[in-house]
């Protein structure tokens, strides 16, 4: 059974073990799956190189990095079900056709991002989930530490939190949220972040 703690080594492509947990075993049906600012994809691409139901698996790498997604979707090659999207990931047109997802990974995400738009991002994330899906997030706890805020959008949010893990000796953390609140409805060209450092979104 794979569990969470490699997910505190650090960086987006440190998740690769977290999320297989929930479906490991599970009733055989698809997994759809999306992961926000995917880089290489290793989060997802590493776990199904050895799981056993990786052939039940619908996947939606969304990443906007040219050099990236070009080594992600290299990667994603063995797997029919894995999809390499180059966009921006802090537009929900990226997710269009990939939701509601039973699993979502922001990892590499909400260190990266504003305070605001982590919490705006908290709250559309039951738009891109199905009833009962599992939200894994990383996020640093460097001062100020902002995982005590994010952990509380998320209960805002409609979601039960499951684990969150931070090693002592380490600065990273990881939190896995379940949706036990009300699904809502998806809406196409809602922005939600942006990567510090990048050109304002256009105002929506």
């Amino acid at each position: 059974m794979k569990t969470l703690g490699p997910l505190c080594q650090g960086g987006s492509g440190s998740s690769r073990t977290a999320w297989a947990t929930p479906w490991t075993g599970a009733r055989p049906a698809r997994v759809r799956i999306i992961s926000m600012c995917a880089g290489q994809g290793r989060d997802i691409l590493g776990v199904l190189a050895d799981h056993p139901r990786a052939g039940d698996v619908d996947a939606r790498l969304v990443e906007t990095d040219p050099r990236n997604a070009g080594l992600a979707r290299e990667a994603s090659s063995p797997f029919a079900g894995v999809e390499v999207l180059e966009a921006d990931a802090g537009c929900t047109d990226a997710y269009a056709g990939a939701v509601p997802a039973g699993i979502v990974l922001a990892c590499g995400v909400f260190g990266n991002i504003s305070d605001a738009d982590i919490h705006v991002t908290v709250a559309a994330l039951p738009s891109l989930c199905a009833p009962g899906a599992l939200v894994i997030w990383t996020r640093h706890r460097r001062p100020p530490d902002l995982t005590p805020r994010v952990r509380d959008w998320f209960r805002s949010a409609g979601f039960t939190e499951e684990t969150f893990e931070s090693p002592a000796g380490t600065f990273m953390a990881v939190g896995s949220h379940r949706l036990t609140g009300k699904v809502l409805p998806f809406q196409a060209g809602q922005y939600l972040f942006r990567f510090r450092g990048r050109a304002a979104a256009p105002a929506t």
